[in-house]
């Protein structure tokens, strides 16, 4: 059986990072593309970037786009929250399981 959502996702979170997902250099590149630079340290906000292999909770509609350019990265159901469903079907998420 599967455990889904328990990632927790503030009412305050705008962005909606609901989706748990292991990056893959692919959408990390496609990511920056889209203004949103995942790979490079930002000291600022004490963030030192991700890599391919990394676990992170990424927009949803972020990771919804991601389908549509074929780079969508695989998801950690057990890692994700409910609020991903206000955006991606259930069965979508499903279908791009993480499965390592």
């Amino acid at each position: 059986m599967i455990r889904v959502f328990t990632q927790s996702v503030p009412d305050s979170d705008f962005g909606n990072h609901s989706v748990c997902a292991i990056m893959t250099d692919e959408f990390l590149q496609f990511s920056k593309a889209q203004g949103n630079d995942l790979i490079s340290p930002n000291p600022l906000y004490d963030f030192a970037g991700l890599k391919a292999g990394d676990k992170w909770c990424l927009c949803a509609i972020r990771w919804y786009h991601a389908i549509a350019a074929n780079v969508a990265p695989p998801v950690v159901l057990e890692a994700t929250n409910q609020k991903a469903l206000d955006i991606i079907p259930l069965e979508v998420l499903k279908a791009h399981q993480y499965t390592g």
